[in-house]
């Protein structure tokens, strides 16, 4: 077991935050995550960010993957202490959303989530990710037993059928999703030098994949490429943006974090109703 503080760090926060879509609620205050082929339980002493989370892993698998997956080198207090003070609705919405945290999530299931996140809402996405899984990913065995299906890796979807998926409840993303694994799994589209590149090389060149157009392309390069600027927009950020920013955030005040305010706003208006 690794126990952190919850200094700026909430698994609850991040669970409703829309970036991440296998990490789930297990009652008493559990959560369990699965990232890959990795199965994580996580224990979280109270909401408040003055509690402890316990991690149920070895220190050595902690420090090998899951403290750069949370992204725990990383001091977000700089973040809000960088935020404008005269922006009442932004210092509002980090308070609120203090304890979220820009997760580093693997690029091809990042890719399909969120092409299958179009036009969909948070439960059904994670139901589609589940049929998904189920169907064409590794069954993997954690300790205690329990079985678990990790996300298919794109040769193992590259050879679904558009009427399988379409048979999964994918609907129209059906198409795309075929269209873009067999592009991977060529290696027309070469995910090792995505990651090399530059966020707006990285954001053109996700946009080859079909399906994928300047919003989907933003989820990917911040919640799994990393890339801070990136700011996703969709209608929660929108709405936001025309009510307090004059339809356009003020980029040239959070350079190099404007993801991580991205994330306050919205965990704050899908969480609060906007209020504050």
């Amino acid at each position: 077991m690794v126990t952190i503080e919850n200094q700026c760090f909430s698994v609850s926060q991040i669970c409703r935050s829309g970036q991440c879509f296998r990490l789930d609620p297990a009652g008493d205050g559990s959560y369990e995550l699965i990232a890959g082929e990795r199965f994580l339980k996580i224990s979280a002493d109270g909401a408040e960010a003055s509690g402890k989370t316990v991690l149920y892993c070895s220190r050595e698998e902690y420090e090998s993957f899951w403290k750069e997956y949370f992204d725990m080198d990383t001091s977000y207090e700089k973040y809000l202490a960088g935020i404008d003070p005269e922006d009442e609705y932004l210092r509002a919405a980090a308070q609120f959303g203090s304890g979220i945290r820009i997760l580093k999530q693997d690029v091809w299931e990042m890719i399909i989530t969120f092409i299958l996140s179009q036009q969909n809402n948070i439960p059904r996405i994670k139901g589609l990710i589940q049929a998904v899984s189920g169907k064409y990913g590794k069954k993997i065995e954690t300790e205690d037993g329990r079985m678990y299906n990790a996300f298919p890796t794109p040769d193992e979807l590259s050879s679904a059928a558009e009427e399988e998926l379409r048979a999964l409840k994918l609907g129209y993303r059906s198409r795309y999703i075929c269209g873009t694994a067999r592009m991977i799994a060529s290696g027309e589209v070469d995910l090792e030098q995505v990651k090399k590149m530059d966020y707006l090389t990285a954001r053109a060149e996700l946009m080859r994949l079909p399906g994928i157009g300047g919003k989907v392309a933003d989820c990917i390069c911040l919640f799994a490429l990393h890339h801070m600027d990136a700011f996703p927009v969709d209608t929660h950020i929108q709405k936001v943006l025309d009510a307090r920013y004059g339809g356009k955030f003020p980029f040239e005040k959070y350079r190099g974090c404007a993801g991580v305010m991205q994330q306050y706003i919205f965990y704050y208006d899908l969480n609060n109703n906007g209020k504050g």
